[in-house]
This record gives structure tokens, C-alpha cells and sequence, in this order.
């Protein structure tokens, strides 16, 4: 109500109903005019006698929302070799035989826990709202009054000495952005001090594991550059890459994440990013105004939408992802487990990588999941990080449950594109009808992009280039 709210006012601020005023309304205790039914109206899209028909059966309105997040579940079943025990044993033999380290399994388990909550955590956005006061945006300044007001100690560096970098597990060609020293000195690289935007998310994740964890204990440094991790670590050095399963480096992956995203919900608290998002249809632009990095504004998207269906990737060349959330189920291109140097070149986010223009592109995109075919949206940007190296960040959006809440079949037409896509070679225009419904859905969602990438192409993409689509395949491998 309170997004529905803020919609209509952009319409017609004058006819536009307050969030108490449309609650009424839902509980049947008052009637819209007819010129506020009008502004509610153009926000869904419909004819205002949409509203006064008979109330459609809730099946036809409401999508479903299928398997939540992007890691497919399975029935641990017989029980028996599902116990602890058996577990325990068969997890570390079975990534010893895969090669997966056992800081890659702990990634892997957040992610699979960050997925099936769609990225809501209210414990912990409630914490960073106390401190931050829901600021937006919030200053260097303030930031570092919070860190006085919990003892925190801001000390600078250069160049760290090669003992510091063994004592932290660092490569010693590693870029260290900043760390935690006990019991509550953040430690931080010179270099920051020219990237505000960037030293106000190293000290926001500092106050956040003060808040959370009471600085207790060890915090991972972070770290520039592709070595960076989804929870801010780095690879791990050669002596490292074990598949022992160290209970205490998932305990410190889980805490990276935890600061991660308390740094994420203190510079971008929920609800006046929420608007802000309303109020600029989704730009990535938006992270000028709220005085962030593009990353945290474009992974904040995910989490304060109220549209659920969304994922964001963060690509290094030629082929590495950095960070991976899909809320929305969509395959992984590849994978963050391991290096590929031919991902397939029609998604976005790898096209981009290899393109020498800076910028942002939006594209459509149609992709087999299962048996079913479904259609993206994203914007992918190419930035620079703390050292320079360029890489690609990508949010988008699963088009189908938005398409089916408007009564639209959209497994019928995501495969109606593929066909056209097919048929042109693996790429097509958009043909008129499709275009309209999704320009119609782009105002609903409230999503610039989601427009600008209906004048482009739609794409058919893969999750494996040994998988292809198209016709004539991309590669003679396939």
C-alpha cells in the first residue's frame, strides 16, 4: 500500500489516496472517487471498469511463484543416509572429489540461505536503521560520528608489511581495501580516502559487525580487484584451497555477509530507497543521489523492491562472478566456483565484459529453465573498483510472474520469442503485440530499463554454451 501510495501520487498528487486511506478502502470501509480510481487505474494498467467487473478468481490474478530462490531443492530422502552423521562424513569426501574448497561450500551455503529468504532480513535491517537513523543519504562524516559513539578507532595504511598480509591469509599480489584489528581498530588503505562512496561502505560494514557481533572475534579483510568474494573475502592462497571444512571460516563467511548486508541496509535504508527507487523508475543512477557505489545500490534493488523476482551478478573477465543473487531462479551462467573463459556471449553481463565501452545497456532475454522457457530483463553496468580493474555489474528481473499477474499466459509467449528469436537467427525485434504488453508491465513494475531494452533485440541466451539454443549453434561443440 505504501508503494501504491507513492505511485499514485507521481500520477496526480491532488486525486491520490494515502496509505491509510487505500486501507480503508480494502477492508470496504470507504469507496475511491471516481477520479482517484482513475490515478489507481493508471498505476495497474487497466481500464477503470476492470475495478467495478466481478472479482476474478484469485488464480487468475495471482502468479505462482514457484521454488523460492535459485537453488533447486531435493527430497533428502531415505532418511537414514540424510542423518548428521552420514553428512558429515560424505560432505568433505564429496568436495575432495569435486575439488571444492571448503570456503567455497560456505559461500555456497549463504548464497542457497540468502536465495530461499529472498534477500529479507528484517533482524538485521532493523539494526542498521537504529544506528543509522535511516539517513539517506548518509555522510562520511556521520558515518565516522558513529564509529566514535562505538569506540571504534580509524587508523590508515600504505603499504602493509608482507607479516600483517601472511598473518590474514592475504596473497601478497592481493589489493587490501581495509581490515578489522581487535578489538576495534578498522584499519583502512590510504586509496580510500579519494573514494568516499567506497569508504563509507568499508566503514559501514566495520559498524555493523560492532553492532551485530560486539566486534568480537576475527572479521575477514576485504579486499580489490576479482579476488573479491561475494562476502569480501579473497581467494584463498594455495595453502588454502582445501577441501577441510574449517567450521570457522563458515562462521566468518556467514559474518561477512551479515556486516555485508547491514553496511547495504545503513547506506540504503528500506523505505526511503524504496521511494527513491519510485521516484526514478529503478535507474541505476540512483546510486549518485544516495551517494553510493552503483553495487551496493544495484544488490540493494533486490532486497527493498516489492516486486521479489530479481537477481544481480557481479562479473570480473573473462569469466568470473564475483557475486551471485537470484532471488528469481535464474541458471547461472556458468557458475563462481571456477574461472570459464567462453561463457556464453549473449548474456549481458559477459558481452559487456568484453566490449571496451563504459555505460549501462539494457536487454531482453529469453531463457530455457527446465522445460520452460522464460523471459529477463536487466541493465548491466561496467565500472572501475578501488584499483581500476574493470568489471560488470547486472540486476534484472524475471518477466513471467508479472506477465501472468495480468492474466497474460507467459510460458505461451516466452516460447512465441524463442520461436522468433529462433527463427531470426538468435535474435529478433520484438514483435508489436509482445512489445505492447511488455511496455504495459514496464509501467506497472515502474522499471526505466525494462523499457529501453523492448527497443533493442531480444536475445536467446544459455546457461551453457555446450547447450545451445540457437540454430546454427554458437559453437560446433554444442
Amino acid at each position: 500500500m505504501e508503494d501504491l501510495s507513492a505511485r499514485c501520487v507521481k500520477v496526480d498528487a491532488e486525486s491520490a489516496p494515502s496509505v491509510s486511506y487505500l486501507s480503508m478502502i480494502e477492508r470496504g470501509k470507504r469507496h475511491p472517487s471516481e477520479a482517484m480510481l482513475q490515478v489507481i487505474a493508471a498505476v495497474f494498467q487497466k481500464n477503470v471498469d476492470w475495478f467495478l467487473d466481478d472479482v476474478p478468481e484469485q488464480a487468475a490474478i495471482v502468479p505462482d511463484k514457484g521454488n523460492r530462490g535459485g537453488i533447486a531443492g531435493m527430497a533428502l530422502e531415505p532418511s537414514f543416509l540424510f542423518s548428521n552423521d552420514i553428512l558429515q562424513i560424505a560432505i568433505p569426501e564429496m568436495l575432495s572429489q569435486t575439488g571444492v574448497s571448503g570456503r567455497q561450500f560456505a559461500h555456497l551455503l549463504i548464497r542457497a540461505h540468502q536465495e530461499h529468504h529472498q534477500n529479507h532480513f528484517p533482524e538485521i535491517e532493523r539494526a542498521a536503521e537504529s544506528i543509522g537513523k535511516k539517513q539517506l543519504p548518509i555522510s562520511v562524516v556521520a558515518l565516522k560520528e558513529i564509529c566514535t559513539e562505538l569506540n571504534l578507532v580509524i587508523e590508515w595504511f600504505d603499504d602493509l608489511d608482507p607479516a600483517v598480509m601472511k598473518a590474514m591469509g592475504a596473497r601478497r599480489d592481493a589489493t587490501v581495501r581495509s581490515y578489522f584489528q581487535t578489538p576495534n581498530i578498522i584499519r583502512l588503505n590510504k586509496a580510500l580516502q579519494e573514494q568516499p562512496r567506497r569508504l563509507k561502505y568499508d566503514l559501514a560494514v566495520y559498524i555493523g559487525h560492532r553492532v551485530l557481533h560486539a566486534g568480537d572475534g576475527v572479521k575477514s579483510p576485504m579486499y580489490a580487484g576479482s579476488r573479491a568474494t561475494a562476502t569480501g573475502r579473497g581467494d584463498s592462497t594455495p595453502s588454502d584451497q582445501s577441501s577441510a571444512i574449517d567450521a570457522q571460516d563458515i562462521v566468518h563467511a556467514w559474518r561477512d555477509f551479515e556486516c555485508s548486508f547491514f553496511a547495504s541496509a545503513l547506506l540504503c535504508p528500506k523505505v526511503p530507497f524504496r521511494r527513491l527507487l519510485e521516484r526514478h523508475a529503478h535507474e541505476v543512477s540512483v546510486a549518485d543521489i544516495a551517494d553510493v557505489s552503483a553495487s551496493v545500490s544495484m544488490r540493494r534493488m533486490t532486497a527493498v523492491s516489492s516486486y521479489s523476482h530479481w537477481h544481480y551478478f557481479d562479473a570480473y573477465p573473462p569469466g568470473r562472478l564475483t557475486a551471485v543473487y537470484r532471488g528469481n531462479g535464474i541458471p547461472l551462467p556458468w557458475g563462481n566456483m571456477r574461472l570459464v573463459q567462453d561463457p556464453c556471449q549473449h548474456w549481458a553481463v559477459f558481452r559487456m565484459i568484453s566490449s571496451a565501452e563504459m555505460g549501462t545497456s539494457a536487454q531482453i532475454s529469453v531463457l530455457d529453465v527446465g522445460n520452460e522457457s522464460r523471459i529477463y530483463c536487466c541493465e548491466s553496468v561496467k565500472v572501475e573498483d578501488m584499483v581500476g580493474k574493470k568489471h560488470v555489474l547486472c540486476a534484472g528481473v524475471d518477466l513471467n510472474p508479472a506477465l501472468s499477474a495480468q492474466g497474460i499466459d507467459a510460458l505461451e509467449m516466452a516460447d512465441e520469442l524463442k520461436q522468433a528469436c529462433i527463427s531470426g537467427g538468435g535474435s529478433v525485434s520484438i514483435p508489436a503485440a509482445i512489445k505492447q504488453e511488455f511496455s504495459r508491465v514496464s509501467r506497472i513494475l515502474n522499471i526505466a530499463w525494462l523499457e529501453r531494452g523492448i527497443d533493442k533485440d531480444a536475445r536467446l541466451i544459455c546457461p551453457r554454451s555446450g547447450a545451445c539454443p540457437r540454430s546454427p549453434k554458437c559453437h560446433l561443440s554444442a
